[in-house]
């Protein structure tokens, strides 16, 4: 998602290309005010005057269904409206509003993505609950109030959009919470309940590696469970900081579970005692980065490299075994061992590199072996 003022359509249109260069394949902007609203349309024209359709969603709060209407050029310009049934109205105009909104999306043929937080729930359905748990002979926790009335916002809203007229396969339900626990049993409830399509994410991860870890606990889990269908990595960028790693660590948690490829992988091993020299880190930086930047010419040109893994070890201990279990990777003289660096394409020895060029000449190996076997020449790998 993007954090600038949608209004600048400069530097939003910016944002959004650089998060779809860097992978991202729904971008999410803020539409909160009439000056927003306007400028969709232009962000929109302006990616797709440079080349780029990436769709874009229109994240609506309190007053989506006066933009929605009042500007028909944003309604039509946006791939995807979400909702959030939390603060859509109170009262008699929380339907009517919330209608609104669903038959601009039948008008445009937009899919909608209902979206409960537990930041922003709906009050009035919330307290309801509570009075009615409150009458309980065995009344529930608080924590499993809470869960039960996001479940039920998100069902009923999504229930609701139906009988309005959406079809459920363009309804998709997200239920964001902050910690990992209630994330997974959020949607295990969710997945058992209902057949909408759900996206995932935790709201509010925080910062740095706490952000990354808790996102990627939850995710991992649910995934791996067969659980969700669109994903987004929420993290807090250091003021100025680059908001796409978001990206490349959604994209990393896919990779890891073996769900989908994004990059190639680089296997490097972490260091021990036995690896006192910081050539093979320096060299593992340098082999990921190159690829990374690499990758937005191939995934054009050389169908398949995300597929492609290198290894790139510091001594003789797990060196060789690793290098030899990727398609082609390097073992590096550990501490007082012989200044000799085995090189292995798919699984045997291919070379021995000496001398002041080991990077440079594993580079070229490389380079060489992604064009034969992933270029347009298809040419069998090398040593085959």
């Amino acid at each position: 998602m993007t954090n600038t003022d949608t209004a600048d359509i400069a530097s939003t249109a910016e944002q959004v290309r650089l998060l779809a260069q860097a992978g991202s394949e729904l971008v999410r902007v803020t539409v909160n005010t009439p000056e927003a609203a306007r400028a969709v349309a232009r962000i929109v024209e302006k990616l797709d005057a440079g080349g780029l359709q990436v769709p874009i969603v229109g994240d609506f709060h309190y007053n989506g269904h006066l933009l929605l209407t009042r500007y028909p050029e944003c309604a039509q310009a946006l791939s995807k409206y979400r909702i959030n049934p939390g603060n859509v109205g109170m009262g008699r105009h929380h339907d009517k509003n919330f209608r609104q909104m669903i038959e601009v999306a039948l008008q445009f043929a937009k899919p909608v993505r209902i979206g409960v937080n537990w930041g922003s729930l709906d009050q009035a359905l919330l307290n309801r609950m509570m009075d009615e748990n409150a009458r309980r002979d065995e009344p529930l926790t608080a924590r499993q109030v809470l869960i039960e009335t996001i479940l039920e916002s998100a069902l009923q809203s999504a229930d609701l959009a139906q009988e309005y007229g959406l079809p459920a396969d363009r309804i998709i339900i997200s239920a964001k919470v902050s910690e990992v626990p209630d994330l997974v049993e959020v949607y295990r409830k969710l997945a058992s309940r209902c057949d909408y399509a759900l996206h995932l994410g935790l709201t509010e991860a925080g910062m740095g590696s706490r952000g990354i870890v808790f996102s990627t606990a939850g995710l991992s889990v649910l995934l791996q469970e067969g659980i969700g269908d669109t994903i987004r990595v929420s993290l807090t960028p250091k003021p100025g900081g680059d908001r796409s790693l978001e990206v490349q660590v959604a994209q990393q948690v896919l990779q890891a579970l073996g769900i989908r490829r994004f990059v190639p992988q680089v296997t490097a091993c972490p260091g021990c005692g036995r690896t006192t020299s910081t050539f093979f880190q320096e060299l593992a930086d340098q082999v990921q980065q190159d690829l990374t930047r690499r990758m937005a010419d191939w995934k054009e040109t050389h169908p398949g490299v995300a597929e492609l893994k290198v290894a790139v070890m510091g001594c003789v201990v797990n060196g060789p075994g690793e290098s030899k279990h990727a398609d082609i990777g390097i073992s590096l003289p550990g501490t007082g061992e012989s200044p000799k660096v085995p090189v292995y394409v798919d699984g045997r020895h291919f070379k021995t590199l000496k001398g002041p060029r080991i990077a440079e000449d594993f580079m070229e190996i490389l380079e060489e072996y992604v064009e034969n076997r992933f270029g347009s020449r298809q040419q069998e790998p090398v040593l085959h």
